[in-house]
């Protein structure tokens, strides 16, 4: 028998050495052990052949039966793996799967906080954010929105990238000018963590489809430079009860608030019924603003956002948080809201 095993092992070998697939190794040993049955099947008992191959056929049929169980054995699992479905934990892919250890040890530092731990991170991980404009305001907030783990982010711009934006839009980059703002951005996104899901709306919101897209999101981010689309997302996020965070920013000072009627609080027309005339409010094209400013007002912006997702501290419902870089103040001031709102006052609660 050990001249068997023996020879078995020398067949592996060379095998081995011929760098073999594993199938022709197998094949080898398997001719090998249907040689021996052979030898013990027609020599003589007294053959000194079959003496020194074990001299008992019914030891190699046990030892075939053995092998032949442990064999068919992994086979079953092999084919009972592929029977049952994986869960989905591809980076990109938001839901109820649990965190991978490359999950754990990148939000460890989330988690550690007594105010978020593994149940806010999992919200955010099962979050829906929709992003309204990857400019100023929406490239910071977009970059700390996927690097918290927020699980799907929508963006929604029409603009491409422009070399005059990369003096303060910091998600785009040189390479990308002329490229759509929402695929640049995503880009960046996908690149900063692969485990968010990122859906890019290359279009201009309007009437016919905002209430439809704002629907499949928990939270609206609306870092938009026109007031038409700010009253416009405002009124689709009352009608479906969504919370709404804007931010706003000219020259040296930015401003962001907490908009949700839902929650007992004003909505964004509470505070501005109407816009101001034209030439009263300029662009930042016409008036300017220095770089960092909407990287402080949009970082604000998704701090807001991860405290709403996951419930943590006070997020500013109700309070408008402005910021002066030039003079290095902060203040907030408190906001009411307005019975006669067109949007969330009282007749429309009727």
């Amino acid at each position: 028998m050990g001249l068997v095993l023996a020879l078995a092992g020398l067949l592996w070998g060379i095998g081995a050495m011929m760098k073999a697939p594993y199938s022709a190794r197998w094949s080898m040993i398997g001719v090998l052990y249907v040689a021996v049955l052979g030898m013990q099947l027609v020599l003589p008992e007294a053959n000194p052949l079959r003496q020194g191959t074990g001299g008992s056929l019914a030891m190699w049929l046990m030892i075939g039966g053995a092998v032949a169980l442990v064999l068919s054995y992994r086979q079953g699992l092999r084919w009972l793996r592929k029977r049952v479905p994986a869960p989905d934990q591809s980076p990109g892919q938001p839901g109820d799967a649990p965190f991978s250890d490359t999950e754990l040890n990148r939000y460890a530092r989330h988690i550690v906080l007594r105010e978020i731990g593994g149940l806010g991170q999992k919200r955010l991980k099962d979050a829906r954010v929709l992003v309204i404009g990857a400019g100023g305001l929406g490239s910071p907030a977009l970059l700390y929105l996927a690097a918290a783990g927020v699980g799907r982010i929508g963006i929604v711009d029409d603009d491409v990238v422009d070399n005059s934006n990369l003096q303060r839009q910091v998600i785009h980059r040189d390479d990308a000018i002329g490229t759509p703002k929402v695929f640049s951005a995503r880009d960046a996104m996908v690149a900063q963590n692969p485990f968010v899901q990122v859906r890019p709306y290359q279009r201009r919101l309007g009437e016919e489809d905002a209430v439809t897209l704002i629907a499949d999101y928990d939270l609206v981010l609306d870092g938009t430079d026109n007031f038409e689309t700010r009253y416009l997302v405002n009124r689709a996020c009352v009608a479906l009860r969504k919370p709404l965070i804007s931010g706003a920013l000219s020259q040296w000072e930015g401003q962001l608030s907490v908009f949700d009627p839902a929650s007992g609080t004003p909505c964004y027309q509470c505070i501005f019924p109407e816009a101001p005339a034209a030439g009263l409010a300029p662009g930042c094209a016409e008036a300017g603003v220095i770089g960092p400013l909407p990287g402080v007002v949009g970082t604000m912006m998704a701090a807001e956002a991860i405290k709403v997702i996951t419930g943590a501290g006070a997020a500013l419902r109700g309070d408008m948080m402005i910021y002066d870089a030039l003079w290095s103040e902060t203040r907030k001031i408190a906001l009411k809201r307005r019975g006669d709102c067109p949007v969330c006052g009282e007749d429309t609660r009727a």
